[in-house]
């Protein structure tokens, strides 16, 4: 490959992202063992074994960036399609490696590739090869290109809301001086186009591109130009697919009302709506080709319909609680609307004959979006059912009725009522009956950017339900605060985690109000190192839960590789009998964990010691699941 002095490339140069040799998208590894792997394909005609050697000089940081998207090397295990196979794979790597070396800014590479001691571009398919064919792949990285400059013409002015701002292409390397990547090319395009669909211009695209490569000098000169268009604003909201589904409705629960200005986030959060439906197996949202000349841009929403019901079955084992089953039905669309209705039943504790000490539910649910607003549900419950814990059974009969409102990304309210009626039976107080009903207001803050594995953001869930209990006439006031925080030190190879949670039952005492809205701690979810709801107050017939929490949790995660990663933690709670925490009653316990990150959140292993163990406490404790403990 021969050197230009000065290259001048208008439109676009081919950017070809350099990509390690990876597992398939839809294929996951988890502890070595690859699922849903595709197939390798099979030989067509002749297999052409060969031996390949690579010849590399220059950056020692790109040889292994080479070699990952060279399909010469990453194939060398298995013989070739044929001597044309073998061929066509190397004058493939041509342009990969090309590609690969662009994209870290390096533009003068030297790349030879022969079979047999011939330069394969001049090779015909038919060749005879050497068995094994000896191939040989010659890289001369060069120099890294800096830009001399690096311009965006038509730029988009400042956006007035935050809410609009995009990053700014200089703060991502598209500046004078800094290696010119072709990948930070493409992403300044990017994002300069984005900053003008922000602000309404929907049809924002790039123009021309002038991309000048100096040889001499070793620099880069980029000019991109912007074409903003004109400024919409939502025109009519079309829909397609629909089946059983009310499309006037769907068009409402869209969200996107003619005459409001554009903006992509609108149409992700559309997205996410239909999502959440759970309607359908296929969705998204379209923007119209071309805005009017009123300056309306018309959507569209197309659809794909799930099955109206569905049903299922699961079954569990557990060597502390033994056998479970549970099945359930869901009827997705009862009436065009999305209406949703679920039934459960299950059956858990199986651990022997007694069935008094089985734990048994009988359920329906009832859902209905878009009472409102289109982000405004009604949804609606009533459960029987019985639980048998270590401090406590319990029979009741429950239903609730209230409306839930996602009010911005972050954050989602809900208010409404509920009633229930229950018997009770513990060691210390025997068997006692309630009847109450209540009101309840629940906020949740929620700006972490994985629930399942955060690196930074907040999570607050605050909930207070004022009560009325018939039996003992005791009107009362449960309220509980969950908070979270997070934060991402060294490329987030380091997180520092805190949570925090409070609760208090105003006025009652503790042996007129139920044992299921009292507070207990201990468990993988609370005080690690501890029997799952073992700390509570103590008394001398066993242990009850009590009227005030004050429960604490700090953890360091580090990351050793991609995949596996170590925790270190320490977990303190204390529940008393008076409505407000004693600090002095406390139990402490701490650990370490592992973590191996899987597609669906990381694997936790965690191992607990308690630091001021009561009698009958363990000595240790393992935990396991699926994400983080907060």
């Amino acid at each position: 490959m021969t050197r230009n002095s000065r290259i001048v490339l208008l439109a676009v140069v081919a950017m070809i992202a350099a990509t390690q040799s990876v597992i398939p998208a839809h294929a996951f590894t988890l502890f070595g063992k690859t699922f849903f792997e595709k197939e390798q394909p099979e030989i067509i005609g002749e297999p052409q074994p060969y031996e390949v050697t690579f010849d590399y000089s220059g950056d020692p940081d790109l040889e292994d960036t080479a070699k990952n998207v060279s399909s010469l090397w990453g194939g060398r295990d298995e013989p070739a399609n044929g001597s044309s196979g073998l061929i066509v794979t190397a004058r493939g790597d041509y342009k990969s490696i090309l590609g690969a070396f662009y994209n870290r800014g390096y533009y003068g590479p030297v790349i030879r590739i022969t079979i047999d001691g011939r330069e394969v571009s001049d090779m015909p398919p038919d060749v005879d090869l050497g068995d094994p064919a000896q191939v040989v792949v010659h890289v001369e990285s060069g120099p890294a290109f800096t830009f001399s400059s690096a311009e965006i013409v038509d730029q988009a002015p400042p956006a007035e809301s935050r809410r609009d701002e995009v990053e700014d292409p200089v703060d991502e390397g598209f500046a004078e001086g800094e290696i010119a990547r072709a990948g930070v090319i493409k992403q300044a395009g990017g994002l300069a186009v984005e900053a003008w669909r922000q602000q309404g211009y929907a049809k924002a695209e790039v123009g021309d591109r002038l991309l000048t490569a100096d040889h001499a000098t070793e620099t880069f000169e980029a000019v991109i130009d912007i074409d903003p268009g004109r400024f919409a604003v939502y025109g009519d909201t079309m829909v397609e697919g629909t089946e059983a589904i009310d499309p006037e409705w769907l068009a409402f629960m869209v969200g996107l009302p003619r005459g409001q200005e554009f903006d992509p986030d609108d149409i992700d959060r559309a997205t996410e709506r239909l999502g959440r439906l759970d309607v359908f197996k296929a969705y998204s949202i379209r923007e119209g080709e071309a805005i009017d000349a009123g300056g309306y841009l018309p959507v569209t929403a197309i659809v794909q319909e799930k099955p109206k019901r569905r049903i299922g079955f699961g079954a569990t084992y557990s060597t502390t609680d033994g056998f479970g089953a549970s099945s359930y039905w869901v009827h997705r669309n009862l009436w065009g609307r999305a209406e949703r209705l679920r039934l459960d039943a299950s059956v858990s504790g199986i651990d022997g004959t007694d069935y008094e000490d089985f734990n048994y539910l009988l359920g329906a649910e009832f859902t209905k979006p878009g009472i409102w607003t289109p982000d405004t549900d009604f949804n609606a419950s009533l459960k029987a059912q019985r639980q048998v814990n270590d401090s406590y059974s319990i029979n009741d009969v429950t239903g609730t009725a209230g409306i839930s409102q996602i009010v911005t990304e972050d954050l989602k309210i809900a208010f409404g009522l509920t009633a229930s009626l229950s018997q009770t039976e513990d060691d210390v107080f025997g068997q006692r009956e309630f009847a109450t009903i209540g009101t309840y207001l629940n906020a949740v803050f929620d700006n972490r950017d994985d629930p399942a594995d955060a690196t930074e953001g907040f999570y607050v869930d605050a909930r207070i339900a004022p009560y009325q209990e018939f039996l003992y006439g005791n009107t009362f006031v449960r309220g509980l605060l969950d908070a979270r925080s997070y934060f991402g030190l060294v490329d987030d190879r380091l997180v520092l985690a805190g949570r925090v949670k409070m609760g208090t039952i105003l006025d009652p005492p503790i042996e007129e109000t139920s044992p299921d809205l009292l507070f207990f701690a201990g468990g993988g979810g609370s005080v690690r190192g501890y029997d799952y709801q073992s700390i509570g107050v103590e008394t001398g017939s066993g242990t009850i839960g009590g009227r005030s929490l004050a429960e604490a949790s700090a953890e360091a995660r580090v990351r050793v590789t991609d995949a596996i990663g170590v925790v270190g933690f320490v977990d303190i709670a204390s529940v008393t009998e008076e409505p407000y925490p004693k600090f002095q009653d406390y139990q402490m316990g701490a650990g370490v964990g592992l973590r191996y990150r899987t597609p669906i959140g990381p694997i936790r292993l965690d191992a607990a010691v308690p630091i001021n163990p009561r009698d009958g406490d363990p000595n240790f404790a393992i935990y396991a699941g699926i994400g983080q403990a907060f």
